[in-house]
């Protein structure tokens, strides 16, 4: 008997066994840029632009933004995972990224983070306009140049000034808006930048083992409790009062002065909580990661009550 094999059958065999390939490339590719973190930033992006305009500004803006930025983003986490590729494979956090699995070679990585910058360049400067674009590149070189090749592997205020590069999209989205950089922008660029250690630094914490293995000086790796804690608190109430600025040089309205004092206090409670049971040396991992998904929780709802902010009253201190 003599067994005959379709052509036909052969090639669709093929191409179902190349769509896990393909499906697993991509999904490779989109670990590279970090989509958490860009999830984070866009949560400030979109209120930003409709503070901005007081209302919602046109589809075509808000997508262009939103994906213009997004991409510089992803750029620069693209960037950042081939950069830092030698150290994270020696940290338990980052030992599943692509590059270091051998999911994506070093040469596809830079190739494609070159792409995706000028992809989202080109969307900000035609969706949006020149400024946006050059804040958006001005984002990317910060993270990548100042952030990841200077400072991440030299000072413990690392994080501190490379965090400014997470500030950008809201100048990114006022300046989408209104093609301008005006004061309500500084303030809420200065908010994040506050925000960033306290952030950061209790992630630090519990992944201490790691930063120290990589040789990586993050303040929550290299100091004890009892400093981080310190600082944690310092920042808070920094990051706090920042967010009340907003009512005399921003013209913030009730929602959002209320939700910034509320959410505030809330914060500063749980940093004090971490501060003191570290200088009781009671501290633990699940209780810096409380403190780290706090400042998430107090971030999205900063944000969203700027967002309806517009909508409901007038300023506090309408003039």
């Amino acid at each position: 008997m003599t067994a005959t094999v379709s052509t036909t059958d052969t090639t669709l065999n093929a191409s179902r066994a190349s769509r896990p390939g393909i499906a697993r490339k991509a999904k490779a590719y989109l670990a590279l840029t970090k989509p958490r973190v860009i999830e984070l930033l866009l949560v400030s992006t979109l209120p930003t632009m409709i503070y901005a305009e007081r209302g919602f500004p046109s589809i075509g803006l808000i997508l262009a933004t939103l994906v213009g930025g997004a991409f510089a983003a992803g750029s620069a986490g693209a960037f950042n995972c081939y950069i830092d590729r030698d150290i994270d494979k020696l940290m338990h956090r980052t030992e599943n990224r692509p590059l270091v699995t051998g999911e994506v070679t070093p040469r596809e990585a830079l190739i494609f983070s070159w792409l995706l910058g000028a992809a989202a360049i080109a969307i900000l400067w035609f969706g949006a306009n020149p400024l946006s674009a050059w804040l958006g590149l001005g984002a990317i070189f910060f993270y990548v140049v100042i952030y990841t090749i200077i400072l991440k592997r030299r000072t413990a205020q690392n994080i501190v000034w490379g965090g400014a590069a997470g500030c950008f999209p809201v100048l990114i989205a006022w300046a989408a808006v209104t093609n301008s950089v005006e004061w309500p922008a500084v303030i809420l660029f200065m908010v994040i930048f506050l925000w960033t250690p306290p952030h950061y630094w209790p992630l630090s914490m519990r992944y201490g083992e790691d930063y120290r293995n990589a040789k990586v000086p993050m303040l929550g790796a290299i100091a004890g409790a009892k400093v981080v804690s310190v600082q944690v608190v310092l920042y808070a109430w920094a990051m706090v009062a920042c967010s009340l600025l907003m009512v005399p040089a921003g013209g913030a309205g009730w929602v959002y002065t209320v939700t910034a004092v509320l959410a505030g206090a809330w914060f500063l409670y749980e940093s004090h909580a971490l501060y003191n049971r570290a200088q009781r040396e009671d501290i633990s991992d699940k209780r810096a990661m409380k403190v780290f998904h706090g400042s998430i929780s107090y971030l999205t709802l900063l944000f969203i009550a700027l967002a309806v902010d517009p909508f409901i009253g007038p300023a506090v201190m309408a003039g």
